[in-house]
């Protein structure tokens, strides 16, 4: 029977020696992913405070972007109504080029004809 005894003690040595060395190994195993973990949350914390800056950032520029095309925009069709306005007295006379040099060369005459009037010549 005390043999037995010395077996179960030797048995629950050898278990006890084991459990704490599988123990020390879980703690170190435990210690270093904590210790990565942390570093790791504050790369990715910073990364966020980071990114989030820029989001405001480019938000606030997209904002004073669409201000801008806004007001552009305005102008372009201000301009644009101008344009269509002077178009047909400008533009689209329906007179073709050949006519309107014609007549150019025409009202040159008559305007130089009554020059010579006013002047007193022929």
């Amino acid at each position: 029977m005390l043999s037995m005894l010395d077996v179960i003690l030797s048995d629950f040595a050898r278990l006890e020696s084991s459990t704490k060395g599988g123990e020390h190994t879980s703690q170190k195993t435990y210690e270093k992913f904590m210790s990565e973990s942390k570093i790791d949350k504050a790369g990715k914390q910073s990364e966020m405070e980071n990114k989030v800056s820029k989001k405001q950032d480019v938000t606030s520029t997209m904002t004073v972007s669409k201000s801008d095309l806004s007001g552009n925009q305005k102008e372009l069709d201000a301009a644009l109504a101008y344009y269509e306005k002077l178009k047909p007295t400008c533009v689209d006379s329906g007179v073709s080029y050949e006519e309107r040099v014609s007549r150019r060369k025409e009202e040159i005459e008559s305007l130089q004809d009554a020059l010579k009037i006013l002047s007193g010549g022929d």
